[in-house]
């Protein structure tokens, strides 16, 4: 049984960091293309950052050069950094794996505020 939990999430102030893990059992990481995708209230769900096979990584433009995605195959997480954390970042933070991305965690909320 494949079961993705993520972490990490929390209050933060505007400018502050986080740093989201998704851990995942049943499954390894490092055989499928993973992604970050977040719901912000009200708003639906969107890509955020992916990670391939080969660690090639991208992200929505909105996040790029204050988020990185990486993964760890030691112990097979998958890990989003956020820097320079703005109020629309605010949201809820799933990942998501599998061949076809079937695969889904439970989410981390996001909240970015003074």
């Amino acid at each position: 049984q494949v079961r993705l939990v993520e972490s990490g999430g929390g209050l933060v102030q505007p400018g502050g960091s986080l740093r989201l893990s998704c851990a995942a059992s049943g499954i390894i990481f490092r055989f499928y293309t993973t992604h970050w995708y977040r719901r912000a209230p009200g708003k639906q769900r969107d890509l955020v950052a992916s990670i391939t096979i080969g660690g090639t990584t991208s992200y929505v433009d909105s996040v790029k050069g204050r988020f990185t995605i990486s993964r760890d195959d030691a112990e097979n997480t998958v890990n989003l950094q956020m820097n320079s954390l703005k109020p629309e970042d605010t949201a809820v933070y799933y990942c998501a794996t599998g061949s076809i991305s079937n695969y889904w965690g439970q989410g981390t909320q996001v909240t970015v505020s003074s």
